[in-house]
């Protein structure tokens, strides 16, 4: 578990399981608008709670999946969850079969997911699950106990909600392995996104620095007159050559508008700079103060190529940023260690350290259930958001070498340490994460639901014949 926000992504799949009211599973598609008008609640509750012909639910097999099965009771439970998460946030039910349908589909690939998880050998501990629970109540401002009344509450007991749990933690466990792991952003693709992004239209978003001298070619002169006028481009040329600073004499001799400013035409790409002035320096683009005449059918110009950069990193770099260099120890509260101990025991490590008895780095590899314990705690160099809220307030407030009191944050107990601080220039590197991460995103909605339809189809389904068809 990593504290900073981007990095996160357990805590972000259980965040998003926790947003379901009453139960850790993902709702079906709401109704459409022609669907017919939706039984109350109560008379929901009913319909799928009574069985057919006085059988009972557990002796019948409403799905078989490879070597296991989904009973009917079990299927009959989550349609009745379904249904109140439905109603619960104001979404009209579809007609039942088709609410069962949808449920059935959704256990049946949890069950081939289920399966290949245990037949590579991924495990979830209680701790996690713990954890993952303690994450779920305070995302939804309840304590443990709250959670459990809501779910009894909900008719839903806590030992099938603690199984859910485990199976979504699993299933992300399992979706890493075999999904996120294989998705690749190759850098030609942060390129194009970065270069959309920051508005070039073309393949080359090198920018240039050109400066130009307009010395006008008066109307219905004579060709020694026009000669004239170039031989004078070409006495700048060389009194640039020779080390004289280009402004000045832009200034002094220039008459197009920019005179005054050097004769300064910014930093442009290709396909911004007049053709005239890019045909000139096109083939030594990539030569500082290179320094050339262009004639054109009234004027002979004086061009400098002053200096050519990567028009995206330049664009997206800002103000030179404060950044910390900081390490932590990172403990949950779980029904296996309670607040209290974990108090005390970040406290006696916090005393530990203070006191010159016990190295931060030691303890983090020995306590810290974050993974960066194997780097001692250090989360490296870190700016503004890199981290929560609570996280980078604790942090700003710490002299380099000094230790906070345990920091509460949504993901547990932390202890602070900052080493060192620095002001760094900023620069696109931050971007170019940040775009790959969005990308990344892209793909693996993608990839997620072929890899799911991928299990489901590998699969040997066989659906019983049930009352609703």
């Amino acid at each position: 578990m990593i504290t900073t926000t981007k990095r996160f992504s357990l805590a972000a799949a259980l965040c998003a399981l926790a947003a379901l009211p009453a139960f850790a599973q993902q709702a079906p598609a709401a109704a459409p608008a022609d669907a017919p008008a939706a039984a109350p609640a109560e008379t929901v509750t009913e319909t799928v709670q009574q069985p057919a012909s006085g059988v009972r639910f557990a002796d019948r097999i409403a799905a078989v999946v490879n070597t296991d099965v989904i009973t009917e009771y079990e299927l009959q439970n989550r349609v009745r969850q379904a249904a109140i998460n439905l109603r619960q946030q104001n979404i009209n039910l579809p007609p039942m079969p088709e609410l069962r349908r949808q449920v059935l589909e959704r256990m049946i690939t949890e069950k081939a997911t289920e399966q290949r998880a245990k037949e590579l050998g991924i495990r979830v501990d209680e701790q996690m699950v713990n954890a993952s629970i303690e994450q779920i109540a305070r995302n939804n401002k309840m304590t443990v106990d709250e959670l459990r009344e809501r779910l009894r509450a909900d008719d839903v007991s806590f030992a099938t909600f603690r199984n859910q749990v485990r199976d979504e933690i699993t299933a992300l466990r399992l979706r890493e392995r075999e999904v996120d792991s294989k998705i690749t952003i190759p850098e030609s693709e942060v390129d194009a996104y970065l270069a959309e992004l920051t508005g070039f239209t073309t393949n080359d978003t090198q920018e240039y620095h050109v400066r130009h001298i307009l010395l006008p070619i008066p109307p219905g002169a004579s060709d020694s007159e026009a000669d004239a006028v170039e031989e004078q481009a070409e006495a700048i040329v060389e009194r640039v050559r020779a080390g004289e600073d280009f402004s000045t004499l832009a200034a002094a001799n220039s008459k197009a508008a920019d005179a005054l400013s050097g004769g300064d035409l910014g930093w442009l790409d290709a396909s911004r700079l007049p053709t005239l002035f890019w045909k000139a320096i096109e083939n030594h683009r990539t030569e500082r103060n290179y320094v050339t005449i262009v004639r054109s059918s009234g004027a002979v110009h004086v061009v400098l190529l002053e200096d050519s950069r990567d028009g995206v990193k330049a664009k997206l770099a800002g103000t030179p940023v404060e950044q910390t260099h900081v390490r932590h120890i990172l403990m949950f509260v779980s029904d296996l260690t309670p607040e209290d101990q974990v108090l005390s025991r970040l406290n006696e490590i916090r005393h530990q350290v203070m006191s010159g008895k016990a190295d931060f780095a030691t303890l983090a590899r020995l306590n810290s259930v974050d993974n960066s314990a194997t780097r001692g705690g250090d989360i490296g160099w870190v700016g503004p958001g890199d981290t929560v809220p609570e996280f980078e307030s604790a942090m700003n407030k710490l002299q380099p070498g000094e230790i906070s009191e345990p920091i509460r944050t949504p993901y547990g107990y932390h202890l602070i340490q900052v080493l060192e601080r620095r002001t760094a220039e900023a620069n696109a590197e931050r971007s170019r994460i940040n775009a790959r991460n969005q990308l990344r995103e892209k793909k693996l909605a993608e990839a997620v639901y072929n890899w799911q339809r991928e299990l489901r189809d590998r699969a040997y389904v066989e659906i019983r014949s049930n009352d609703y068809e």
